[in-house]
């Protein structure tokens, strides 16, 4: 696996930065300024090292609407605006390409790009291998104040997820500056900017050297549909507007203009706006070392209104051209789309004119699963859709979905958790506690990259607010159910050497009993001792002993796992189940077959 390959301390350039880089670089003595203002008839800089007087540093006009200037006097922490004159107006506007901000209505501030990587070693874990945990900087810590979380805190918890929880990567929601203290983050008021709530950049960077360290990969959410809405310095950015319309230069001037989030999505068609992303995404993979990105909705960066709408070309362009850029430079970090439209073209090489991205949130896996363990009576659940939602790929590959019962969208804005949806008011109780986890086990066990939702593995029984952090005594009063969750992780990542099936890339759901509600699958790579795995579920709430199913391979299987054992909680138990012996005739189109033991609403993993 290919490692970060640039120096572990950053190094400052003796002298003015080439002026194709944009925002404000720093040199030894100055820093350099570059911005894009096509419509503007003068710029100039104005900051700390000015006193922000719009007469004493005027920017040099250049091809193509770009203005730049070498200011000896510029350093570190200074804060800084541009002064762009337009039809008479003198319009002050934060830098597009600042790096920092003093919050999301202030000042840009140049900051100082070193930082002390010191290891610089870190490796991506092999995909198959990924477990994900999705999480929210600003409520994942157990303050009981009304501040938001910050990267510091988020730094506390991280032993917890690698060393008890043992997942191997993290998806952190959007941290780019946005209005306010509070906020999922798909609201960026500054694409460059980290969040000073949360810490601001250096901040970010301890966070991530520290996940790390840890050996947990760092996923980023970027939000490339629209952009602000509000706080938004880009809207009409150097004073121009097409007549009729006014985002400006940076957004689309007609009816491609308005999304869900406001009437601002970026114009994918200008060569200079797809650039400012495209440097974007670079950013945070190159400069601050995070190990992929997840792309917002992306749905509406390739169509005008979402699903089934006009298409927009320039938009799938860009996509194409992220992926491309991301394969030819790091290939071995991981692009996401949130697309949910369960189309493969997201997910094929851009060589075969897919959007080339190597994962996708998987619609046609959560949905199905979740109804299958919301639904409150047995004969409802539909096993067949069960089947349907473990074996659907993408381009016939596993690896190219993200499955999961629980992220923020599903938890959010009155939505419930799991648990409190299937036994509202009752979260805590034993068919929340048994059929959420069951949820959990078909998550780990079936094909795909398994996420999870920050809370998911105690329980939280709350929905997911920006308000509100996460309630960490259900951790200890729920250990079981976390402990559960661990060996669940632990089995999928292979830990113990012995159901390395579970990342392999062959799945055969070989017993399909939808009266019973049993379903019953083979999960291999290579095949063999070890290898191998066999995984049933019983998604009723009868005990059903003496099942007899298929099994692979003739001999003892060891019983890994039982989701209903009492270690897990107090409540579980209800039967004693051990190992099996496949010295049975033909079952289910296997050459051999036992006998097993089903408690209610379980899921059961074997292997050799």
């Amino acid at each position: 696996m290919a490692t970060t390959s640039s120096a572990s301390v950053s190094k400052l350039p003796p002298t003015p930065s080439s002026r194709t880089g944009m925002g404000a670089n720093v040199y030894a003595g100055g820093c350099t300024f570059r911005v894009w203002a096509p419509h503007a008839e003068s710029v100039a800089v104005i900051g700390d090292f000015n006193g922000w007087n719009p007469s004493t540093h005027p920017l040099a006009q250049e091809q193509h609407g770009y203005w730049s200037a070498d200011i000896p006097d510029a350093k570190y922490r200074d804060r800084y605006k541009y002064a762009i004159e337009h039809h008479g107006t003198l319009h002050k506007r934060n830098d597009p390409y600042a790096r920092e901000v003093t919050n999301s209505n202030g000042d840009s501030v140049i900051i100082d790009p070193t930082f002390d990587w010191r290891d610089g070693q870190f490796q991506m874990p092999p995909w198959h291998e990924l477990v994900i945990y999705e999480m929210h900087i600003g409520t994942f810590h157990d303050q009981p104040d009304a501040r938001p979380g910050n990267f510091d805190r988020a730094i506390e918890k991280l032993d917890y997820l690698a060393n008890e929880l043992c997942v191997n990567a993290i998806e952190i929601m959007p941290t780019a500056e946005f209005p306010g203290g509070f906020s999922w983050g798909y609201n960026p008021a500054h694409q460059f900017a980290v969040e000073q709530d949360y810490g601001g950049p250096k901040a970010l960077r301890r966070f991530i050297q520290a996940a790390h360290a840890r050996g947990l990969a760092v996923i980023m959410d970027v939000v490339y549909n629209h952009l602000g809405p509000s706080d938004n310095d880009l809207w009409r950015f150097d004073g121009w507007s097409a007549p009729g319309h006014n985002g400006g230069i940076y957004i689309y001037d007609d009816h491609r203009a308005p999304t869900p989030w406001g009437n601002t999505r970026p114009d994918y068609g200008r060569g200079e706006v797809r650039q400012f992303l495209r440097d974007n995404a670079l950013y945070w993979l190159e400069e601050f070392r995070v190990d992929g990105l997840r792309l917002d909705a992306t749905a509406y960066v390739r169509m005008v209104h979402g699903p089934g709408s006009e298409e927009i070309p320039a938009g799938w362009g860009l996509l194409q051209w992220l992926n491309l850029e991301v394969n030819q430079r790091q290939p071995w970090k991981m692009m996401i789309a949130e697309d949910l439209q369960d189309n493969a073209w997201v997910t094929k090489p851009t060589a075969d004119g897919g959007a080339g991205f190597d994962a996708q949130w998987a619609a046609g896996f959560v949905h199905p699963v979740r109804h299958a363990i919301i639904t409150q009576d047995d004969r409802d659940r539909d096993l067949y859709a069960v089947r349907n939602a473990i074996l659907q790929r993408y381009n016939h590959h596993p690896l190219e979905r993200i499955i999961y019962t629980e992220s923020h969208d599903e938890v959010a804005n009155g939505k419930a958790r799991v648990p409190e949806m299937i036994w509202p008011g009752n979260a805590d109780g034993w068919h929340a506690k048994k059929r959420s986890t069951l949820g959990a086990a078909l998550v780990m066990t079936a094909p795909g990259v398994p996420m999870i939702f920050q809370g998911q593995e105690f329980l939280e029984d709350r929905w997911f607010t920006d308000t509100e952090p996460l309630d960490w005594s259900r951790r200890e009063r729920l250990a079981g159910i976390v402990h559960l969750h661990r060996d669940l992780i632990r089995l999928r990542r292979n830990w113990f050497g012995n159901t390395r099936g579970l990342s392999g890339e062959h799945t055969n759901v070989f017993h399909v009993n939808n009266r019973d509600k049993v379903l019953a699958m083979h999960r291999w790579a290579a095949g063999g001792a070890g290898d191998d795995v066999v995984v049933v579920f019983n998604f009723s709430s009868r005990m059903l002993d003496g099942y007899r199913i298929g099994f692979p391979r003739e001999g003892r299987w060891h019983l890994r796992l039982n989701s209903d054992a009492q270690v897990y909680d107090e409540h579980f138990g209800s039967a004693t189940v051990f190992d099996t012996r496949a010295d049975g005739g033909p079952q289910d189109g296997l050459d051999f077959s036992a006998k097993v033991t089903l408690p209610p609403y379980t899921a059961l993993i074997f292997s050799q």
